[in-house]
């Protein structure tokens, strides 16, 4: 086996890759120009990959994405190419379900809307004028203020795209004791968690159902623009848009005039059409509305796991075994 690495990778990475290529050659290219040498007789590539580079690949089998994102990899060339490309997905599945329940819990219990009042030193209850409105209930009666925050067992969450990160939102969700409903074009059957699975025919239903609609799905030409004006007339005036997914799923204008026309109860993003979200767009000064800069992927153990993939994924090709995380290439073009 030859593989080339390009960008190259620190010493520790490549001592790692070469025990687990087990005298294989690897070649850790300091350039392009080193890299497009070595390629005419290498087996297996990891970096980027790109159209130049890929022309002097005369017997590539196997390409390994440094990233799980794909829209800025792949290229009508590497689509036609007979390799096999695989991808970094399922490093971040748990740590950005924990990210979607911080905006969950924000939402359900005000606390994106407390900690603006903290900073202003505001004793202001959501739901009540005042202090003096924290009682005003009699025994037994509901007041306004406890109208203000959710039960999170009385709600549903409504994921679209049901991969590793949609699997691992509907498990907390069902610890929190949530219904949960889904949309996916393959995930069958529907996993233990889920409570309804659809296909993506079944999204209209799903929003009109939803109290929390997390957008999990990637980005592919296909859901480039998934979520406009119609989508979000489907949803409940009550209803938050959490998206984790990718910022071109949503076209933010149309969800910016959504809110602004009240027909959402509010919005959490973590990834935008445009980044950074400039200074003067009008979601920055909602107050319902969480803006995170696309970092719910962040964690210690993100450059861990990426290795893992990687060291298995040179194993597995080696013996000739199964390679984790193969991508469907011929959905982007």
């Amino acid at each position: 086996m030859k593989l080339v690495i390009h960008p190259p990778v620190d010493d520790y990475r490549l001592a790692r890759i070469r025990q687990a290529a087990a005298g294989g050659v690897v070649v850790n290219a300091r350039d392009t120009e080193q890299a497009r040498q070595e390629l005419p007789d290498a087996d297996a590539f990891f970096g980027k990959m790109t159209p130049e580079l890929l022309a002097v690949a005369g017997q590539l089998r196997w390409v390994q994405a440094p990233t799980a994102s794909l829209e800025h990899y792949v290229f009508p060339e590497l689509v036609e190419h007979p390799c096999v490309l695989t991808n970094m997905r399922g490093l971040f599945s748990d740590v950005i379900a924990d990210h979607v329940f911080g905006y969950i819990l924000c939402f359900a219990r005000n606390l994106h809307l407390y900690i603006r009042r903290q900073i202003q030193r505001r004793w202001e209850p959501v739901g009540g004028e005042s202090a003096r409105s924290t009682f005003a209930a009699g025994p037994g009666q509901v007041s306004a203020m406890d109208l203000a925050h959710r039960h999170l067992s009385d709600c549903t969450v409504g994921i679209v795209g049901l991969g590793q990160i949609g699997r691992e939102v509907a498990r907390r969700a069902r610890a929190f004791e949530m219904r949960v409903l889904a949309v996916d074009p393959v995930a069958w059957p529907a996993p233990d968690d889920v409570d309804a699975l659809w296909d993506l025919a079944g999204l209209p239903r799903l929003l009109s159902e939803s109290d929390f609609v997390v957008i999990a799905a990637p980005h592919t030409p296909s859901t480039a623009g998934m979520f406009g004006a119609e989508q979000f007339r489907q949803m409940r005036t009550s209803a938050y848009l959490i998206n984790i997914g990718r910022g071109v799923i949503v076209r933010l204008d149309e969800l910016t005039a959504a809110l602004q026309a009240g027909q959402l109860a509010g919005a959490a993003l973590d990834v935008f059409e445009t980044e950074p979200l400039p200074e003067a767009h009008p979601l920055w000064a909602m107050e319902n509305v969480i803006i995170t800069p696309h970092v719910a992927a962040c964690s210690p153990h993100i450059a861990g796991r990426h290795l893992d993939v990687l060291l298995n994924n040179i194993r597995r090709f080696r013996s000739g075994m199964p390679l984790w995380n193969v991508a469907s290439k011929s959905e982007w073009f």
